[in-house]
């Protein structure tokens, strides 16, 4: 288990995210999401991820049921704010907000600190939880003035409380998590996608600044939302269709791992875990079949000779740490 920055909560190596549960895309049965959620206790993961955003709360109500039987101290959940859910009538779907579930409610961006109090009251409520571990602002991109000015300080005095033990923000950029890093005392930030085997960018500024402050990053999006898991013609990257010239440079990372005889997921997780920043990476999984598969792959030996290629043909900067050889397993 890993500490985040310099909180007591502590996350296994790899984690579980809870979107795909929430009917991101398409729909997942009760059964098929309970059963992804007993296959990564199994596999040993003891970090959840949820946030009303997934499913307009159909995310926070599985895995809040999935986790009931087990015990309370035995794993970490995290949660997010940023993102308030109103009831609609609406009617009609959420799938234009990317889930197939009946448009119920819609989403109120607010930062600020009754609105995050609110939305953290209604999301343990959904959870069935008397607490959180872990609250993120959610996706603060176009609200950075509220979410600095109001939101920051909102989880800063949950966390002097004691209502939850660590606090942090979540986006798909690395620009503003550097700014939280820098500028706040928080616990740690998620970074989805922007540390992968096809982007970097959070190598540049974010990683490095966290590492010196000691804060903790997880890494979101390892595959890049699919491309990096099965790279072909029509594969999605960041949410849409992957441009041609990322599915020829993710085909070339794939053709060396075939030719190390490792897996283009094995190395896709292996390289986000191994940087010293990172202290969790996370996957989404729909199905208990994905989540073992990750497990998996997060435990499989990558040889030294695939890192040393990557560099040689130019797929990988050389200033990026890689892992050593030795298996890992989700602690």
């Amino acid at each position: 288990m890993n500490r985040l920055g310099g909180s007591g909560v502590e996350v296994s190596a790899l984690s579980f995210g809870a979107a795909a549960i929430g009917n991101l895309y398409t729909e997942v049965g009760e059964a098929q999401a309970h059963e992804a959620v007993d296959a990564a206790w199994q596999r040993g993961i003891r970090y959840f991820d949820t946030a009303p955003h997934y499913g307009l709360g159909l995310s926070e109500r599985r895995l809040g049921a999935a986790l009931r039987d087990h015990p309370r101290d035995r794993y970490t959940l995290s949660t997010k704010v940023g993102r308030r859910l109103e009831p609609s009538d609406g009617g009609g779907d959420d799938l234009a907000g990317g889930f197939a579930v009946p448009a119920t409610h819609r989403r109120v961006w607010d930062f600020s600190a009754v609105g995050i109090r609110r939305t953290l009251e209604s999301s343990l409520e959904r959870l069935g939880l008397d607490r959180v571990d872990v609250v993120y602002l959610h996706d603060p991109d176009e609200h950075a003035e509220q979410a600095f000015r109001e939101g920051y300080p909102a989880l800063e005095k949950l966390r002097s409380e004691g209502v939850v033990g660590a606090i942090g923000t979540g986006m798909n950029q690395a620009e503003m998590l550097t700014r939280f890093v820098r500028d706040t005392d928080v616990d740690a930030v998620l970074c989805a996608g922007r540390y992968t085997l096809l982007d970097q960018s959070a190598l540049t500024t974010l990683l490095p600044a966290a590492h010196e402050r000691g804060i903790s990053v997880v890494i979101g999006g390892a595959f890049n939302s699919g491309l990096l898991a099965n790279p072909r013609p029509g594969a999605t990257y960041n949410y849409t269709a992957a441009p041609s010239e990322l599915v020829d440079r993710a085909l070339r990372l794939k053709s060396v791992a075939d030719r190390h005889g490792t897996t283009l997921r094995a190395a896709a997780l292996a390289f986000c875990a191994a940087h010293p920043a990172v202290a969790s990476v996370l996957v989404g999984a729909r199905s208990a079949h994905e989540v073992r598969d990750c497990a998996h792959q997060f435990a499989a030996r990558v040889p030294a000779g695939f890192w040393q290629d990557l560099r040689a043909e130019g797929l990988l900067p050389t200033e990026a740490p890689v892992p050593a050889e030795a298996p890992k397993e989700p602690s």
